[in-house]
């Protein structure tokens, strides 16, 4: 049994692991939603909502936190900006994540990672 094992490894070395979650933070922030594998997903939960608690405490100290771990600026403004005030009285679960079956090549569980305020934006049905 894993008991008291704190992270999945998602067989890379830790500086690939750090940079996979520091790329899929980037691109959930900046996109609200994205697929990825099922582990993927459970780690980068974590990492996400710490990232809009820091955008909640909203202070320079956690801007320049938030920014040596986000790779772009604009992901950075969006977490201090809109995230922080979309959550601001939510007290945590940020995120929610969505199986959606197997891939096709590898067998591997996908799933989607959003935002629980997301709402798919679909083109009216014209009638």
């Amino acid at each position: 049994m894993r008991h008291k094992h704190g992270y999945r490894k998602l067989g890379r070395d830790s500086a690939h692991r750090r940079a996979l979650l520091r790329n899929l933070a980037t691109s959930l922030i900046t996109h609200e939603r994205i697929t990825t594998t099922l582990p993927k997903a459970k780690e980068l939960r974590s990492v996400v909502e710490k990232m809009v608690t820091l955008g909640k405490k909203g202070s320079l100290h956690h801007r320049r936190q938030a920014a040596s771990y986000l790779f772009e600026k604009d992901a950075v403004s969006k977490v201090f900006n809109s995230l922080a005030t979309r959550f601001k009285d939510r007290q945590g679960g940020y995120v929610r994540i969505l199986k959606r079956g197997l891939r096709p090549g590898d067998s591997a569980q996908m799933a989607i990672i959003e935002f629980v305020d997301y709402e798919l934006k679909t083109a009216p049905v014209a009638e």
